[in-house]
């Protein structure tokens, strides 16, 4: 499993890669903390789920979505943010997210369930 995480803040990045891993060890995890750094993410073998936050410095998660969407319509996207709002809810959907995390309140069940880690 390819997957790609997205977000600015390097404690909660680390943090969630560790609790990725513990879930899926066989899972290849690249990061990136903004819009640079996801292009680079998408060279040869592209990412089959991306967990992408909601609020980037200087990009916004919702933009990413979208453009990422448009060009790779199969990628698995699960919008993460700090908020349980349904404007945030309403505009992960119109971009093409597949699902919505709030980072205080996330299912690991869920999101192991998201990526389809079936671990042996």
């Amino acid at each position: 499993m390819r997957i790609m995480l997205v977000e600015d803040n390097k404690i909660f990045r680390e943090a969630f890669k560790e609790q990725l891993l513990a879930r899926c060890p066989s899972a290849i995890v690249k990061e990136a903390a903004n819009g640079e750094e996801v292009s680079q993410g998408f060279d040869g073998s592209s990412p089959q789920v991306i967990f992408m936050d909601f609020h980037l410095h200087g990009e916004n998660g919702i933009h990413l979505t979208k453009m990422i969407k448009g060009l790779f319509p199969n990628v698995r996207i699960a919008m993460l943010t700090s908020y349980d709002l349904p404007e945030y809810r309403q505009a992960a959907i119109r971009a093409g997210a597949d699902r919505y995390f709030v980072k205080d309140s996330i299912s690991w069940d869920e999101v192991e369930e998201f990526i389809e880690c079936h671990s042996a």
